[in-house]
């Protein structure tokens, strides 16, 4: 099977990815049917040291950091994240590299018979995400990774990443996201968060709202669970930062750590506190990892669209921020790394995305010029919806058609000193991304791929 005609073959599934979608149909949260393939396939997911991480905000950051000090230790780890930004062979990747077209298409193909005999069950028809979930699995027992670092897609108690063994789980930043699917309180979403956390596996947590903490530890202290809390066992303090990065003192009970990361925003230092205090429990777990390989994994680290530079002059940066916790995030840190500069942002987010609460948290950088936009996806938020919304917060709102228009239009509105913002959806900054690195994205006809493969597991 060639790689397009597995893409093609994949993408019959997206009927089945929204079930909740279908009038009369509703949604169906459970582990039978991704346990009952797994098992099919003799369990790909277990035997191998694994680090399972769930949260709001950071959780993709941390997984990448966790999965480059592992690297560098010599590990060959899997990584499985979501979402991808311009070809989801991003989201199974060995060593930092994406699945090759060939062994992604011979996943889809060795698996299928095996996916529609599970369909055919009770258990119901197998999604597009739970799909992806076991390819990854195969595809790191088929390379036999050393470890397996692995990003919960949606919440964690019931995602179906869930069946996996791990040494040790991170929680970070927690917030109001996906509330329909989650709960509508931060205690909701934490018990949700809280399901990925196993009977005497450490968990690593980043710094929480006490109304979710108390959630964490009950779990925690119910599952017979070391709880390190970055804040308290871990603490950090920044040394420098510039365009190209940042360098900071880390200490924990163990050691004191002096690294540097090209991620920008001092969140990615809480973030960086929880990859480390992972490592730690992995070290503990009797994973073999000297503090050269921390030092060259940190150093090396790879997180695109997280407060990423396009270019520096005039300086143009993109942050994939789809949600008010995620904007008050974005926002801090552009105060702190670019206090003096002008800012013109350039924002299109998701129909389904809190527009409100984004507009609110992004108008604290009193922005001087705001481009309302959109990126290709269906469900992208029409540009005049945005310019409304926006318009309570400045006189200088314009409307364009495409990522490409408004980052022309942004090129000339800016001076020397500007700096240009790219955000309110990873599609959107990853776009802008595209255009200025002149990376060629996978495009699919007809849906809304990126809208579809939302995993619908809680």
């Amino acid at each position: 099977m060639e790689y397009l005609a597995a893409i093609d073959q994949i993408m019959s599934m997206v009927d089945y990815e929204r079930p909740s979608t279908i009038p009369g149909r509703r949604a169906r949260y459970d582990l039978e049917r991704i346990e009952a393939l797994l098992t099919a396939l003799d369990d790909p997911h277990l035997g191998i040291p694994t680090v399972h991480i769930a949260g709001t905000k950071g959780k993709g950051s941390t997984a990448a950091m966790v999965a480059s000090v592992l690297n560098a230790a010599g590990y060959r780890p899997g990584l499985f994240t979501s979402p991808h930004l311009h070809t989801f062979r991003e989201r199974i990747q060995v060593e930092g590299q994406p699945i090759p077209e060939d062994d992604f298409a011979s996943l889809v193909e060795g698996l299928w018979p095996t996916v529609e005999a599970v369909s055919h069950t009770e258990n119901g028809r197998v999604t597009l995400f739970e799909l992806l979930t076991a390819m990854a699995f195969c595809h790191f027992r088929d390379q036999e990774a050393g470890a397996q670092v692995i990003e919960v897609g949606l919440g964690g108690r019931l995602d179906s990443t869930n069946l996996v063994q791990p040494l040790a789980c991170g929680i970070t930043s927690l917030g109001l996201d996906h509330t329909e699917v989650l709960g509508e309180t931060l205690e909701k979403i934490a018990a949700e968060k809280a399901g990925i956390i196993k009977p005497g596996v450490p968990v690593v947590c980043a710094p929480q709202s006490p109304d979710a903490l108390r959630v964490l530890q009950e779990v925690c202290r119910q599952q017979g669970s070391a709880l390190i809390l970055a804040g308290e066992d871990i603490s950090w303090e920044e040394e420098s930062s510039s365009l190209d990065g940042q360098a900071f003192m880390l200490d924990t009970s163990r050691n004191r750590y002096r690294l540097q990361m090209p991620l920008l925003g001092k969140h990615q230092l809480e973030n960086a506190a929880v990859a480390i205090g992972i490592v730690e429990a992995l070290i503990e777990g009797g994973m073999e990892i000297d503090a050269s390989s921390i030092e060259e994994g940190f150093r090396r680290v790879e997180w695109p669209c997280r407060l990423e530079v396009l270019r520096k002059s005039p300086l143009l940066i993109a942050d994939g921020a789809h949600n008010p916790h995620s904007a008050a995030r974005l926002v801090e840190a552009v105060k702190a790394l670019f206090p003096e500069r002008r800012v013109i942002l350039i924002i299109g987010v998701s129909g389904n995305k809190d527009l409100e609460g984004l507009g609110r948290e992004l108008s604290l950088l009193s922005p001087a010029e705001i481009i309302a936009t959109h990126s290709r996806h269906s469900r992208a938020a029409r540009p005049e919806r945005i310019a409304h919304e926006l318009s309570i917060y400045s006189d200088n709102v314009h409307v364009t058609d495409t990522v490409s228009q408004a980052l022309e239009m942004a090129r000339e509105m800016a001076a020397e000193g500007d700096l240009t913002l790219v955000t309110g959806s990873l599609f959107v900054a990853a776009e802008a991304r595209e255009h200025m690195k002149g990376i060629t994205p996978e495009i699919y006809p007809v849906f809304d791929v990126q809208a579809a493969l939302t995993p619908p597991n809680i």
